[in-house]
Formats: structure tokens, C-alpha cells, sequence
């Protein structure tokens, strides 16, 4: 066939964009936490035949780099026929924490194998030692039920002894099941809609143009990579611990950039840790996809293609790819924002009128799980919570938003109070917490949640100790703080802490906010 022409490209893009898109429209629809319908926690991707991804809808970035490894595990794991769907959580077969579960399902026209559709949401709990199943672990084991790639639906039918045992090891089965029929509709949308363009273009030209979309990112990204000056840009910055009491964790890098390739070199990064903030290889491979793809006009098409000219370097055994049986609850939601904050530091070198200083670098996350005596039922509650932007050449930086390797929405306060037994006693923009400078980085967040029963309380976050950086002279955003408040006492809590709370106490998250950039000038500092 001769080569796609740009209207084309152009068109079949936006046919396989739509097809994801709708994806996420029915999984927020028809799922069942407020952690799917309101958080909007979930991603969903198209695939060619060789598990490289087309097509993805503007979700979650540290689900969508890491999605193509999962579905090429599936592809070495099963036998693909038509209506199966396979179901796998595994951090260490593409994965990325146990309660990310992913559901991929194979299109056929025929024989043929056309490619998948794929989705991963974050389920609100998958066992563990802990409710969430976001424990201060040691072990993966700890972490929840851990699933390979297996076969959920076979040829059309529901496999019922499979999701039995999925939901005998969780803390809400009910939740679950709504929230895995969610993915499984998700995903029939998804192959109903390529088998449609199958029919009307012919799965020929289907096939052919997501090769071509691969090659012209690809081309995309090598004419970036031309642009930016030749060179060795190294940068490191350090975790504020693995655990309670313990010692900064560093990160490295080292961005090579040449014409054909930029190499991304984690050596001499910390080795994997006995704490739960180890990320898989698959958690580094998300984040230098996304630092690198920002760096692109967003009318690029987002796919494998991409990835092509990024060669990763990430040592077996070390906190950036890091091997079973480690803990990885946070090496997700934590240890991915503080590899994009090396990331762009690096960058930086490269494009200091571009990149923008340190964001909040962190996710907050609070999980929250016990008996609702209401309702009679068991509970279990996860959240992240927005922080600061950094500021850059181009402008301050925006406040109390989500950043880098997350993109959910907040839970709003009638949805959460709703469902759950708290009361949301405060929510408000953390004033002044942004980094100074010639721009100011952005505010972060005060969240205070007061329980209403007795639950265990974990949390796990980032920039406690070592706050976001400034460029160019900027002032570092103000460090986050975690607070239980109890009979009007306040008590400062760990960075990554776990306890059992009383009803009545109330849990704070002061987000971080982003570095500043530039030196500001003595005159406007007196003003």
C-alpha cells in the first residue's frame, strides 16, 4: 500500500482517539466506586496486533506507559480467541500496583488478529494487610491478591470460579464485581467500535494505518530530538525515605541526546528498597514516556511510536526497575512523580526556557478502610490530592491541581460524604506555599477529613522532608504535611505512615507547592 497522506493520518487518528474515549465514557458511567465515577482513577488504550499501543484516551500517564507491556505479557501468557478478555495486576508483567487491575481483550475479523483494547482501573481495595491495599509493605505479598495474566472471560463466557476467587480475597466484593463489569463493558464498547471500522475501511487499511500513525510519531520524535541541543544532562534528587526514621533514597539520571536516539541512564540510582516506593520498570519506562511526550505539540498522535527512539536504561534490582518479591504500593503513585521530577531536571539543562521547576511531586495518597456502622458493611476509601505546579520562563504555576503522572479529578464532598462515614471539615488552597521568583510556583492544598467511626488510616507521600526545587534561582515550593488532629490537638504524621484512628479524629494532607523560577528582583522583592 502506498503511504498514508496526512488527511489520513490525520482521520484514522481521531477514528482510533474516539474509540478509547468512549472506552472511558462507559467505564466512568457504569462503574461503581466513587474512585472510578468521581476520581475518574482509570485509563483506556487501543493496541495493534503486536501490543503496541495506537490510541489512548486523555487519562492517567503512569497507567498508559506501562499498558503496552501488560498486554504484550498477555500475548506471551494466553491463547487469544475471539470474545476472551484476560485479567492480569502483576507490577512485575507491566503492571504497576495490585490495585491497578487491567482487563485486555483481543479483536478479531476472522482468523485475523486485528489488536486489543485494553483498561485498567484502580480498584479501591485488593486485599493486603491493610484496608486499600496501600500498606507500609515489605513484600509484595502483603500488598493484596496478585493476578497473571489469565483468562476471565473465555470465548464469551464469564469464567465465574476465576472472579470468585478475585473477590474472596478483598475487603468489598460488591464494589469490586460493579467495578470489574464497568471494565468488561468498557472493553466491549471498545472491540464493537474497531471491528465497526474494520468493517467499513477493511481491516487491511485498519492495520496499515496504525502502523502508519506509529511511524510518523516516531518521525515526530526524532525531529524533536534533532532540535534540542546535543549533549549530556545529568540530574539527581533524593526520596524522603523508605520508610518512618529512615535514610533519603537517591534518584539519577543522566539524559544523553543525540539525533537518533535519546539515552536515559537511571545507573547509580538507589537499589531497590525494603519499603513499599520500589517502581517496576515498567513505572520508569510511563514516566520518560510522558516527560519526553510533553515536550511535543499535544496534535502529535500518542502511541508506541514514540517510545521508539528512547533508549532506557534502568539497572535489574534498583529502585527503577525493581524485581520480585519487592513492595511496590508506592513505587506507582510516589516514586513515579520523583522520577519525572529528575526527568524534567535534566531537561531543564537542555530547554531552560521550556521546562518548569519542580511540581508537588507527590500524590498524597490516603486510603482509609474499616465497618460502616450506617450502612453495615465494610469500607475502604482512596484518594490522592492535588498540589502545586511549578513555575517556569512561560508564567507562575498553577495551583491545587493534580500533576505530572496523575490526571484525576478530586472526590467532591457529597459524593464522599455520601458514601463514606466522614465529614469534610476543611478544603482549601494553601496559601503562600508556592516557591518565590521571578514566577511563582503554585499553592497546594489543605484537605481535613473527620471520621465518623473507628478506621485504620495509611498514608503515603512525598516531599515531606526535601521540597519541589526552583530553576533558574527560583525558591523551592514549601514542603507538604500530613496531621492528626485529635480532641484539638494536632500531631504531625510521617511522610508514609499507617494507624488505627477514633472516630471524631481528623486527618489533614497539606499538598506541597511548586518551585519557583527565576531571581526575583531586589526592587520587586521590596515591593
Amino acid at each position: 500500500m502506498p503511504e498514508l497522506d496526512s488527511v489520513s493520518l490525520e482521520v484514522f487518528k481521531h477514528l482510533f482517539a474516539s474509540i478509547a474515549e468512549e472506552m472511558g465514557v462507559v467505564l466512568r458511567r457504569t462503574g461503581f466506586s466513587p474512585n472510578i465515577k468521581e476520581r475518574r482513577d482509570f485509563s483506556c488504550a487501543l493496541f495493534d496486533a503486536h501490543g503496541q499501543m495506537i490510541a489512548q484516551a486523555a487519562h492517567i500517564p503512569v497507567h498508559l506507559g506501562a499498558m503496552p507491556l501488560s498486554v504484550q505479557a498477555c500475548l506471551q501468557a494466553v491463547s487469544f480467541q475471539a470474545g476472551d478478555v484476560t485479567i492480569l495486576n502483576d507490577p512485575f508483567l507491566g503492571g504497576t500496583h495490585l490495585p491497578d487491575i487491567t482487563l485486555v481483550s483481543p479483536i478479531f475479523t476472522g482468523k485475523q488478529l486485528l489488536g486489543f483494547v485494553a483498561s485498567r482501573a484502580h480498584h479501591a481495595d485488593i486485599g493486603g494487610i491493610s484496608p486499600g491495599s496501600m500498606p507500609l509493605s515489605n513484600e509484595i505479598f502483603q500488598e493484596g491478591i496478585r493476578i497473571p495474566p489469565i483468562k476471565l472471560v473465555e470465548a464469551g463466557t464469564l469464567r465465574e470460579e476465576i472472579l470468585s476467587l478475585i473477590l474472596a480475597n478483598v475487603r468489598t466484593p460488591a464494589e469490586r464485581r460493579g467495578d470489574l463489569n464497568a471494565q468488561l463493558a468498557a472493553n466491549h464498547v471498545g472491540v464493537t467500535r474497531l471491528l465497526a471500522l474494520a468493517e467499513r475501511y477493511q481491516p487491511a487499511m485498519v492495520a496499515y494505518a496504525m502502523q502508519g500513525l506509529l511511524a510518523y510519531s516516531k518521525k515526530m520524535m526524532l525531529a524533536l530530538l534533532a532540535r534540542l541541543p546535543a549533549g549530556e544532562y545529568p540530574f539527581q534528587d533524593v526520596l524522603d525515605e523508605d520508610a518512618p526514621n529512615g535514610s533519603p533514597v537517591p534518584l539519577r539520571v543522566r539524559i544523553q541526546i543525540s539525533a537518533e536516539q535519546a539515552l536515559i541512564d537511571f545507573s547509580g540510582s538507589a537499589p531497590q528498597q525494603t519499603g513499599n516506593i520500589n517502581a517496576t520498570y515498567a513505572i520508569t519506562l510511563s514516566a520518560v514516556y510522558y516527560a519526553f511526550r510533553c515536550l511535543l505539540d499535544e496534535q502529535v498522535p500518542t502511541n508506541s511510536g514514540l517510545m521508539s527512539p528512547l533508549q532506557v536504561i534502568a539497572p535489574l534490582g534498583s529502585i527503577v526497575n525493581a524485581v520480585a518479591p519487592a513492595a511496590v504500593a508506592a513505587g506507582n503513585v510516589e516514586t513515579s512523580q520523583r522520577i519525572t521530577d529528575v526527568l524534567l531536571g535534566a531537561l531543564a539543562q537542555a530547554l531552560p526556557s521550556q521546562i518548569p521547576a519542580a511540581s508537588q511531586g507527590t500524590m498524597n495518597n490516603l486510603t482509609i478502610g474499616g465497618w460502616d456502622p450506617h450502612n453495615q458493611r465494610a469500607f475502604a476509601y482512596y484518594e490522592t490530592t492535588g498540589g502545586g505546579c511549578g513555575a517556569s520562563a512561560l508564567g507562575g504555576g498553577e495551583s491545587a491541581l493534580q500533576v505530572h503522572m496523575t490526571n484525576t479529578l478530586n472526590t467532591p464532598i457529597e459524593a464522599l460524604e455520601y458514601a463514606y462515614p466522614f465529614r469534610v471539615k476543611r478544603y482549601a488552597m494553601r496559601e503562600n506555599s508556592g516557591g518565590a521568583g521571578l514566577q511563582t510556583g503554585g499553592n497546594g492544598i489543605i484537605r481535613e477529613i473527620e471520621l465518623l467511626t473507628p478506621a485504620q488510616v495509611t498514608l503515603l507521600s512525598e516531599r515531606r522532608k526535601f521540597a519541589p526545587y526552583g530553576l533558574a534561582g527560583g525558591s523551592a515550593g514549601k514542603s507538604g504535611e500530613n496531621w492528626l488532629i485529635r480532641q484539638g490537638y494536632y500531631t504531625q504524621l510521617p511522610a508514609k505512615h499507617s494507624f488505627w484512628a477514633e472516630s471524631g479524629d481528623i486527618i489533614g494532607v497539606h499538598t506541597p507547592g511548586g518551585g519557583g523560577w527565576g531571581v526575583q528582583s531586589k526592587k520587586e522583592n521590596e515591593t
